[in-house]
C-alpha cells in the first residue's frame, strides 16, 4: 500500500468516487460546510469506473487528496485496497470514506449507518418501549448497513432482492450477528403484507439505486402496508421518489434519502477537514440542496 509522506495538505482537497456520479450532491454540501467554516479546501465528483478503482484509490496520496466518499458500485470492492479498515466498517462490509492519514495510508470507514439512523432516532425515541419490524429492499453494500443500524437498534428485519441469493447471504450474514432475518425474493414481495399492532413501529426501506435519476423506479406497491408505517427511501436524486410519492399520498410518514446523505456527510466532513461541521445550519442547507435536486 502506499506510504508516500501526506501531511493533511492545504489546501484540503477531497471529493466523491462513483460509477456514475453526476447526480450526486455530496460537492454542494461540503463546499456549504467549508464556507460555514471558513476552511480553505474544496470537495469535488470523480467518475470512477471499476476498472480504474485500483488506480484512482492508490493515486490519492500523490494527488494531496485528504480522502474521498465512496458511492456505488465501490464500496464493497474498495475495502481490498485499504491499509486499514474501521471496525464498524469491517462490521459493514462495506466502505463509504477513505481518508489519507499524515503519512499517506489509507483508512476505510462506514458511515451509512449513524447516517441513515440518524434519521430514525425521532421516531425510535417517540416510541419508547415496542416491537420494531422492518422490510428492506435491497441486499448491497446500502443494504447491509441499514440491516444492520435497524437490527443493532431492535428491529426485526425482512429483506428483499431481485437476486434470492444475495438476499438469503445478506440475512444470513446479518442474522449471524443479530439473530434470525428473513429473507424473500422481490419478485414474490412486490406487494408485501405490512402490518402493525398497536405500539409497533414499523419502517419499509429502499436500500436500492431503483427511483434514482437514470435508473427504473423501483416496482413495489404499499397497498398492503399499513399507513402508520415509515417510508425511507435512500435515494437523493429525485428528492421525492416514486415510492415517497406514493407513500405521502397514502399519508404515510416518509423520509427522504437527503436526510442519510447529510447524516453520513457529517462524518466524513471531520475526517477530512478535521473539524464539525455546523449542524445547526441543516435546515439552510437542506434548503440549498433542495434547490439543486
Amino acid at each position: 500500500m502506499s506510504n508516500i509522506e501526506n501531511k493533511r495538505p492545504a489546501p484540503a482537497t477531497a471529493g466523491v468516487i462513483g460509477w456514475p456520479i453526476a447526480h450526486s450532491q455530496s460537492p454542494a454540501l461540503h463546499r456549504f460546510w467549508l464556507e460555514a467554516c471558513q476552511i480553505n479546501g474544496d470537495y469535488s465528483r470523480f467518475p470512477v469506473h471499476p476498472d480504474h478503482l485500483a488506480q484512482a484509490i492508490k493515486a490519492l496520496p500523490a494527488l494531496g487528496m485528504r480522502g474521498v466518499n465512496v458511492t456505488v458500485p465501490h464500496k464493497e470492492a474498495v475495502i481490498s485496497l485499504l491499509d486499514e479498515i474501521d471496525p464498524l466498517a469491517k462490521k459493514a462490509g462495506a466502505v463509504n470514506i477513505v481518508r489519507v492519514d499524515e503519512n499517506g495510508r489509507l483508512k476505510g470507514y462506514n458511515s451509512d449507518i449513524p447516517g441513515f439512523m440518524e434519521a430514525l432516532q425521532p421516531a425510535i425515541k417517540a416510541q419508547g418501549e415496542g416491537l420494531r419490524k422492518a422490510f428492506i429492499v435491497g441486499a448491497g453494500g446500502a443494504a447491509r448497513a441499514v440491516a444492520l443500524g435497524l437490527t443493532e437498534a431492535g428491529f426485526t428485519c425482512q429483506i428483499v432482492n431481485r437476486n434470492f441469493e444475495k438476499a438469503r447471504a445478506l440475512a444470513r450474514d446479518i442474522g449471524a450477528l443479530r439473530g434470525d432475518i428473513e429473507f424473500h425474493s422481490l419478485e414474490d414481495n412486490r406487494a408485501p403484507e405490512f402490518q402493525l399492532q398497536d405500539g409497533e413501529l414499523g419502517v419499509v426501506v429502499n436500500a436500492t439505486t431503483l427511483g434514482m435519476t437514470g435508473q427504473p423506479p423501483l416496482d413495489l406497491s404499499l397497498e398492503n402496508v399499513d399507513p402508520r408505517s415509515l417510508v425511507y427511501d435512500v435515494v437523493y436524486a429525485p428528492l421525492e421518489t416514486p415510492l415517497l410519492k406514493d407513500a405521502k399520498a397514502r399519508g404515510m410518514q416518509t423520509i427522504d434519502g437527503l436526510s442519510m446523505l447529510i447524516g453520513q456527510a457529517a462524518v466524513a466532513f471531520e475526517l477530512f477537514y478535521d473539524r464539525k461541521p455546523p449542524r445547526d445550519q441543516d435546515q439552510a442547507l437542506r434548503d440549498l440542496l433542495t434547490k439543486k435536486s
